[in-house]
């Protein structure tokens, strides 16, 4: 995944937890309503706070974006305990310059046709808010802090957590 330097240092905490997810479940209303989620692989946390993603530009996710452009955006990483959930704006962007920009040749697996599809599209993500849980600690000492908490009747403290409004 690439990235672009950001200021807010809220906004670089969440964009290096992303950095090192990289895969996101991607969240679309259906238009009856439903919820739909599927994996996509981050191409870009950008400096202005948007996430870039590669699309077919007549995929059924773009179809219910067009109804219903708000999404939601998660990543997990269980080992380390690193979370985040974001909320956004999604639009489809055919831009070829940006296309190309973004392009990397392992993304034939998924457009055989790679640059030359006519269908290849990004998706693009304007943040509104993001939250973050960070464990900032080993399997160990995660456990441990479980364990703790159990004995005392203490909450776990799970580590740093925050929204951040973009």
């Amino acid at each position: 995944m690439k990235t672009e330097e950001v200021a807010h240092p809220d906004v670089k905490k969440i964009q290096d937890i992303i950095e090192d997810i990289k895969v996101a479940m991607v969240v679309t209303m259906e238009p009856n309503g439903d919820h739909r989620s599927r994996p996509m692989q981050t191409q870009l946390f950008d400096a202005d706070g948007c996430l870039w993603f590669f699309t077919n530009e007549h995929s059924p996710k773009v179809e219910e974006l067009q109804q219903h452009p708000n999404i939601n955006v998660s990543y997990a990483d269980r080992g380390s305990q690193t979370y985040v959930s974001i909320t956004g704006t999604a639009s489809v962007v055919t831009d070829r310059q940006k296309i190309e920009e973004l392009w990397n040749p392992i993304l034939k697996a998924w457009f055989p046709k790679g640059l030359e599809d006519p269908e290849l599209a990004l998706l693009k993500v304007d943040i509104k808010e993001a939250e973050y849980w960070d464990g900032n600690s080993s399997r160990m000492v995660q456990a441990y802090k479980i364990a703790k908490a159990l004995a005392t009747g203490d909450r776990y403290d799970q580590g740093d957590n925050k929204k951040v409004s973009l």
